[in-house]
């Protein structure tokens, strides 16, 4: 209960609420459960998620890492939920400018999904997606393309070309083009995002206010 509550005040941003109930949970976990136990390694990335969005970045790492951690050992190094727990280790490394440290996890992260789930699953298109984003972060954009495509591929394939996941691929995609100065390339990969975002959720949806925004910053560079 503590830990379901306080995932929902930090999904709605309400930190200084969360944080209390997030770590109360955790604590009881390391004393009922103990350190390596599933329950605790759940609490610990829950927990970890609320330091994240605080920018408690040390507080944060730790907690990822024994996650992780905890699902080798109960899982197997090989994984999808290691995948999955890579995936969160690399995304705090990133959005902390560590591109060094994330990007073999990412690609760790990767290669289990591949082998596990298969070159065409969504989680596999999820782990391109974030490769290619941390190397257009830094101007690696010929690294990046061709596993923005592969995903792109895989979503429209799985599940489907009005998608919202598909959209997200077409958006990314426009900004690698854009940041490459291809605007012909990328205004038409905006439009079909925008489509999308549009007609599932509506035009006033956060989704579709963000891509249209990209879409407007394209149109005004083109001048």
């Amino acid at each position: 209960m503590l830990q379901q509550t306080g995932w929902y005040l930090t999904e709605r941003a309400r930190y200084p609420e969360a944080q209390p109930l997030l770590e109360q949970a955790y604590a009881l976990s390391m004393h009922l459960q103990g350190s390596e136990h599933l329950d605790t390694a759940r609490d610990a990335l829950t927990l970890g998620y609320l330091y994240k969005h605080q920018g408690k970045y040390e507080e944060a790492e730790s907690l990822f890492q024994r996650a992780l951690s905890i699902d080798e050992k109960a899982y197997g190094r090989d994984h999808p939920d290691v995948a999955a727990g890579l995936n969160n280790l690399a995304e705090l490394y990133r959005e902390q400018g560590k591109y060094e440290q994330a990007e073999p996890l990412y690609q760790r992260a990767l290669a289990i999904r591949e082998q596990q789930l298969g070159e065409m699953h969504p989680n596999t298109a999820q782990s391109l997606n974030n490769l290619a984003y941390l190397y257009q972060a830094q101007g690696k954009y010929e690294q990046a393309e061709p596993l923005y495509q592969r995903a792109l591929a895989i979503r429209e394939q799985q599940l489907g070309e009005m998608h919202p996941d598909t959209a997200g691929s077409l958006n990314n995609l426009a900004g690698l083009n854009r940041d490459q100065g291809k605007y012909e390339e990328a205004e038409s990969l905006y439009q079909r995002a925008l489509a999308i975002y549009t007609k599932v959720f509506g035009p006033q949806h956060p989704g579709t206010r963000t891509i249209q925004r990209n879409y407007d910053a394209l149109l005004e560079e083109k001048q």
